[in-house]
């Protein structure tokens, strides 16, 4: 089975694509991603962390209400303890990811290195701002065999 060597052209993969490129643009250099993944990992434990408490919280006062009130809330604190158990997984995995980003830090690269990542990344993820961008979208647009147009007129 070949797969399709044109990207998938869906709601989520289109804004995941607009994304991976703005972080490219945005952070184009070896340091700059090292450190971009960094902060995004601690920011996902953090938050995680702080969310896992607060269901523990909330699992404790259900408790509560569950024993004064009868049975009502049992479904509730099932809920709970389940996306509590799915987001220690998620912890876990995070604490692993950071072990490996522990090795990508190591790395260090001269300024010619961390040059041409910048070149390398001006090429895959071009300024979608760019007037010569805008220009050839705009003729791409208006090309009466563009894949948009065909699907216009069905």
């Amino acid at each position: 089975m070949k797969l399709s060597e044109q990207p998938c052209q869906c709601a989520d993969c289109q804004r995941f694509y607009r994304e991976h490129d703005r972080l490219i643009r945005q952070f184009p250099t070896l340091k700059q991603q090292q450190e971009l993944n960094w902060a995004s990992i601690q920011s996902f434990r953090t938050l995680c962390g702080k969310v896992s408490e607060e269901l523990q919280k909330n699992i404790s006062e259900l408790e509560n209400d569950c024993s004064n009130l009868g049975t009502q809330n049992k479904l509730s604190i099932s809920e709970v303890t389940e996306a509590l158990s799915e987001i220690e997984n998620i912890n876990a995995h995070l604490y692993s990811i950071e072990a490996l980003m522990e090795r990508i830090f190591e790395v260090r690269v001269s300024d010619e290195i961390e040059a041409k990542f910048k070149e390398v990344a001006g090429e895959i993820a071009p300024d979608p701002l760019n007037i010569d961008r805008l220009i050839l979208n705009r003729l791409f647009h208006q090309a009466p065999d563009s894949p948009d147009k065909k699907t216009n007129s069905n």
